[in-house]
């Protein structure tokens, strides 16, 4: 007798999980695929609260084929999804945390999608319980996208279905040298290797769930550990997009959300010698990957504080950072009959900072929010200039004939 391969294998890795897993496990169960195209591979990371016998428990009782791995603990979570990896035989794989739970709906709603769309990766709708989640991405339900065209490259946790042939054809597995930032570097990879990327925005398919505890692996860690997570992930985006405009468009990700929060509030409150060091990790990173492309994209204060880390001018740096922190609002100066708009942040045309005009010029998108503002900037002076030229060239052509 031959068993059908599943359709989705559900890997949980838990550690501790107790008493968060209780309910993981309930919308497990209560997902409104048929059983038997599921099966559930829990890893139990050395755990001492009772979280392996609870798992063992529900793999008696659960209509789904559930197999539990127990082993020492590993000390982060890509060993766990990594041997629950290698077991799954499933056409499509799931990560799901042990703390959070699934939507009713979301393992059918997610494998329907895959199958008619034919992508590789999709997105079920997230939503925070106790805690904020990413929601720039749920606007509509897409049924075939990518990283360049969308926002997805805002949401890299690893809780999404992923084609299994995509990942055994490139080998992809967690990075376990990283502590932070490991399911980043593993669903950029999936993005950009995918044949397309779907977006199951119409119904909530993930919980993420606050714990009382505040037992977070993206909340603990060194500040080292997030260089470690940007610089990793900024070189896989380098290996795999030619540098220009779509890399310039990735890097957006690395810089905004793991690296300048390094040199938000807490950078005025860390000492003298964890300044420097942050600077020092930082350095290698700006001199390889800050680009105009990148920096053009950005807010002006988030431009401004990087540019000073890339200048390696912790004086300048530490004033812009104050300014930020009290939430103080920069004059608009308007320029150029309102096409141009600079934001008035410390240290703006003062001839001793030195700091280009340029870092302080708004894009449209943040330009627009004052008054008097037109646009066109730069553009409409170069098709005046060209407008003018040809009329030059035509009054020239007319006398000449």
């Amino acid at each position: 007798m031959t068993v059908a391969q599943p359709d989705v294998s559900v890997i949980i890795g838990a550690y501790e999980a107790m008493p968060y897993l209780i309910e993981c496990l309930s919308s497990v169960e209560a997902q409104t695929i048929d059983p038997e195209r599921v099966e559930v591979i829990a890893v139990d990371d050395g755990s001492t609260d009772g979280t392996g016998d609870y798992l063992e428990e529900f793999a008696e009782r659960a209509p789904m084929h559930v197999l539990v791995i127990r082993q020492e603990n590993s000390g982060g979570p890509s060993g766990p999804r990594n041997v629950g990896l290698g077991k799954a035989t499933g056409r499509y794989v799931f990560f799901l945390d042990a703390d959070d739970r699934l939507g009713p709906e979301a393992l059918e709603r997610m494998v329907a999608m895959a199958d008619r769309a034919g992508t590789d990766v999709v997105l079920g709708k997230v939503e925070g319980v106790n805690r904020s989640a990413p929601k720039s991405m749920w606007g509509a339900t897409v049924e075939r996208t990518d990283v360049f065209s969308s926002p997805i490259k805002f949401t890299l946790s690893a809780q999404k279905l992923f084609r299994r042939a995509l990942l055994d054809r490139h080998g992809m597995r967690f990075d376990e040298s990283l502590f932070t930032g490991e399911d980043a570097l593993f669903t950029m990879e999936a993005y950009l290797r995918a044949d397309g990327v779907s977006v199951v925005a119409d119904r909530t398919c993930y919980y993420l769930v606050g714990r009382d505890d505040g037992k977070h692996v993206t909340k603990s860690g060194s500040y080292a550990l997030r260089f470690d997570s940007a610089r990793a992930l900024m070189r896989l985006i380098a290996d795999l997009v030619p540098a220009g405009d779509r890399r310039d468009q990735l890097m957006i990700r690395p810089f905004l959300v793991t690296l300048l929060p390094q040199f938000g509030p807490k950078y005025l409150t860390d000492s003298e010698e964890i300044r420097r060091h942050k600077l020092e990790l930082a350095g290698p990173l700006m001199d390889a990957y800050w680009t105009r492309g990148v920096a053009r994209r950005l807010k002006v204060h988030e431009r401004l504080r990087l540019h000073l880390v890339a200048e390696r001018r912790p004086e300048p740096l530490l004033d812009v950072v104050r300014f930020v922190k009290d939430k103080k609002q920069a004059a608009a100066l308007l320029e150029r009959k309102g096409r141009r708009v600079y934001l008035a942040y410390p240290h703006f045309r003062d001839r001793a900072g030195g700091i280009p005009d340029a870092v302080y010029l708004a894009g449209p998108g943040e330009a627009r929010a004052f008054p008097g503002y037109r646009e066109g900037g730069v553009d409409t002076f170069v098709r005046r200039a060209a407008r003018k030229a040809r009329r030059m060239l035509t009054f020239r052509e007319t006398r000449a004939a």
